[in-house]
């Protein structure tokens, strides 16, 4: 059960900061004078990699542990579909975020901007979903307990 609340709680930590960077922090990008986009960009990606590397970490490593030893009542669909937004997780960001980053930094277009939002989403609802399927899996499990 304490891996499983581990979990959870990076899931919920990351949950939130995603929905920051998608509501707050990336569409402010776009407020950013297209001269000094670039040089933004650059500290973004530099300040927020040592926030977010540790906590996709601590997730992925206790969602493996997790996969090897659920614990015991934990629902098999709820694990599976976590496994899934996990991966679709670090798919997105390896796939669709990294290279836009990286546009931002090269190029330093709105247009980037603009594609970094959007394809955000796809990390925003899959971090969410995570969230309410990790809570309620701590709510049954802890329920079952009780």
């Amino acid at each position: 059960m304490l891996l499983l609340l581990l979990h959870t709680a990076a899931t919920l930590l990351m949950t939130g900061l995603i929905w920051l960077v998608q509501i707050v922090h990336y569409p402010l990008m776009g407020a950013i004078p297209q001269g000094e986009l670039q040089a933004y960009a650059q500290q973004h990606t530099r300040r927020i990699t040592p926030v977010v590397a540790p906590l996709m970490g601590v997730e992925l490593v206790s969602a493996l542990a997790l996969a090897l030893g659920p614990p015991a009542g934990m629902s098999t669909a709820a694990l599976g579909g976590n496994l899934t937004l996990l991966a679709v997780t670090w798919v997105s960001t390896a796939f669709l975020q990294v290279p836009r980053h990286r546009a931002l930094v090269e190029r330093g277009e709105p247009a980037d901007v603009h594609g970094l939002v959007r394809g955000n989403w796809v990390r925003t609802s899959a971090w969410t979903a995570r969230s309410l399927v990790l809570l309620w899996q701590v709510y049954a499990l802890s329920a079952a307990a009780a």
